[in-house]
């Protein structure tokens, strides 16, 4: 085959790597022991070339493309010896282990003969990974070291199997050790899957043809972001939002994106200091975010894989929340990343207004119910959806979840079978979404009881103290919480969205409430038949309608 291979082999081979990448991702949740994979798919698969690129990754999580990434870049690096039937593992995100330690990376090398052709690679996050907090995920901690094990760049595996040792030292720190041995054995089928399809594909065309095809891919990728970044007026653009507060006041996130030509440069001088607790975000993370987000504008039709990384700059102060210093804790950096989201969709809005949205709930809103039930220690870990951002011509989406998170919502029927605790209610909230000539969409209302005789719940998640802001005159987005026992004598709402060791008791309930998101364009530019449709479903109050969009149901 030429340097210029032709499209349809091409096309063919791209097509497979997806498919072959895809393939691990549903055997990855179907041998998996914990809801959290199984059921929520709280994970992602992906191959990258010889060389350590990404060349395929599942459509799972956004956030995992730079925890990956980082693992290959650890192992190219390392000293070492990598042999046919290897495989490793790490999760230390200071060390290109992933962004937080409940994410486990696995990777095997692939060899076709003795010549090293390529890499099959999954991430999971695991219900408990040890820590002060059951769950491992609380956004609290105040350092890297309460959060959980860290495990280094190890071999888990060879050609004679699965190595005792790393596995041991999981299990053993792990509250769950059953199901991280079920999970880890997942992983590890799963990227056995990913290695024999990947060598049957170099058997079918030939390795020759399947690495100038990846390369080609690659090289399209990149022209296809330069190509797109032609499209977009020289200039910088700065936009500056926040997190909640954690001691004080809140923290700016801050971006000054620069477009030129076909260069695309990203400056996060001006952003907040490292947090003292767990929302910092390490450079992976950072990395990953960015790309998801300059993607989703610029040229969502990009193939999924690292050809385009080059193409974009990112500078970042040291010592800040968006590269804080080890041992920082980060466990909760996913709700520092949809803010970094956010900005980088802000600062792109004022380039490209017709094709960013309004602010959608940015939020990760984790919450975890733990404890003892018929003598058997549970962990319920869950991500409530909130509102997607209304855009040009349409309104938002309710109940989604946005940007660098795409997990599964857990069924009832099998958070009820698997867990002591009882859905109570769960519904869109009225009024949460923004007002607009596209009205924002929808949080979401989770109310849980507790039917184990003691749990307890720890979470994080933002958006709680700021709204999702609306673009082009749309108003902004409700914000979320946490209520204990709504309703009653002892309701109380739980202060801030980082939270641990809260004490509930059987028949307690805990209500959480996802913020909404924002709204787009003029709220009296609304058509009427609109307004009168979210009456009737209940997405907007009487109230509402009368005070932000003018509208008398009684002239209709």
């Amino acid at each position: 085959m030429s340097n210029h291979p032709d499209p349809i082999t091409v096309q063919v081979i791209g097509a497979a790597l997806t498919s072959v990448a895809e393939e691990m991702g549903a055997a990855l949740r179907r041998a998996s022991y914990s809801t959290n994979i199984k059921e929520r798919a709280d994970c992602s698969t992906a191959l990258f070339d010889e060389r350590g690129r990404l060349v395929a990754q599942a459509e799972n999580m956004p956030i995992h493309m730079g925890s990956m990434t980082g693992l290959i870049d650890s192992l190219l690096a390392t000293d070492l010896t990598i042999t046919p039937g290897d495989v490793f593992i790490t999760n230390d995100p200071y060390h290109g282990g992933g962004t937080h330690l409940p994410d486990i990376t696995m990777v095997k090398p692939v060899f076709a003969g003795d010549r090293l052709v390529g890499y099959s690679a999954n991430i999971a996050h695991h219900s408990d990974i040890g820590g002060r907090v059951p769950g491992s995920n609380a956004g609290d901690s105040t350092s890297l070291f309460q959060e959980g094990l860290r495990i280094p760049l190890v071999r888990f595996a060879t050609a004679a199997g699965v190595e005792h040792s790393p596995l041991a030292f999981i299990e053993l720190n792990s509250r769950l050790p059953g199901e991280r041995r079920g999970d880890m054995l997942a992983q590890l089928a799963s990227v056995e899957s990913g290695e024999r399809r990947l060598l049957a594909l170099h058997e079918r065309f030939g390795t020759s043809t399947v690495t100038q095809a990846t390369a080609y891919l690659l090289e399209h990728s990149r022209k296809r972001l330069t190509a797109a970044l032609r499209e977009v007026p020289d200039g910088t653009y700065t936009f500056t939002d926040v997190m909640d507060p954690c001691d004080g006041e809140p923290t700016e996130i801050t971006v000054a994106i620069t477009i030129d030509g076909e260069r695309v440069a990203l400056d996060f001088t001006g952003t907040g200091p490292q947090a003292p607790v767990g929302i910092n975000v390490v450079r992976p993370a950072l990395e990953a975010t960015v790309f998801y987000a300059l993607k989703a504008v610029l040229d969502p039709g990009i193939p999924p894989n690292g050809g385009f990384y080059d193409a974009v700059q990112i500078s970042a102060p040291h010592g800040s929340i968006v590269n804080p210093i080890e041992p920082a804790p980060v466990t909760a950096r996913t709700d520092t990343c949809q803010r970094v989201a956010d900005v980088v969709l802000g600062a792109l809005a004022k380039a490209l207004p017709d094709r960013v949205p309004a602010a959608s709930h940015s939020t990760v809103t984790y919450v975890t119910f733990s404890g003892e039930h018929d003598g058997r220690f549970f962990v319920y870990p869950e991500v409530v959806a909130g509102g997607g951002g209304a855009r040009t011509g349409k309104d938002g989406m309710d109940a989604i979840q946005v940007h660098i998170t795409n997990s599964s919502n857990l069924p009832i029927e099998a958070l009820e079978q698997e867990y002591p605790l009882l859905v109570d209610t769960y519904e869109l909230i009225p009024d949460s979404g923004g007002a607009g000539q596209h009205r924002g969409g929808l949080g979401v209302r989770r109310d849980l009881r507790v039917l184990a005789d003691e749990a307890e719940f720890s979470a994080h998640a933002d958006r709680q103290a700021s709204r999702p802001w609306g673009l082009a005159g749309g108003h902004d987005g409700s914000s979320g919480r946490f209520v204990v026992n709504p309703g009653r004598p002892d309701e109380r709402t739980l202060s801030g969205g980082r939270i641990s060791w809260v004490r509930l008791t059987a028949g307690d309930v805990l209500r959480v409430e996802s913020p909404g998101s924002g709204g787009f364009g003029d709220p009296t530019d609304r058509r009427t038949e609109q307004i009168a449709d979210d009456l009737r479903n209940g997405r907007v109050s009487e109230e509402a309608a009368a005070d932000l969009y003018h509208f008398n149901p009684s002239a209709e």
